[in-house]
């Protein structure tokens, strides 16, 4: 069973999200969903998930935040920035960040979800 956690505060855009994920997922999977990423940094290590869709921007802490306190390599995960943020500071901090295998545009997401589940 393939498991995804998506960490987002905008419920519509976790929601289509979710949505392109069911319809080109090919095996089995349990979606994990979290408007709030101090929430998903207690439970991520138990439910170690293959694929992780976190967004920047969200109170308290942010995306940013949620990544400087995972310790990613004790899990086998591909994490991916999920975010409609269009400033370049952020684009070139992703860009170099290590940890981070892609960035997602909210606005190309359908796309995006296609060409990870398509291998």
């Amino acid at each position: 069973m393939v498991r995804i956690v998506l960490i987002d505060d905008d419920a519509v855009s976790s929601f289509v999200t979710e949505k392109f994920i069911q319809k080109n997922i090919k095996q089995p999977y349990k979606i994990f969903k979290f408007t709030s990423a101090s929430e998903a940094l207690k439970e991520i290590y138990a439910i170690n998930p293959r694929y992780l869709f976190v967004d920047l921007i969200m109170p308290q802490m942010t995306g940013w935040d949620f990544l400087e306190n995972l310790d990613e390599k004790s899990m086998e995960t591909e994490i991916y920035i999920l975010s409609s943020t269009v400033d370049e500071r952020e684009l070139r901090k992703v860009a170099f960040c290590q940890k981070v295998k892609k960035f997602l545009p909210k606005q190309t997401v359908k796309h995006s979800i296609e060409d990870i589940f398509s291998s």
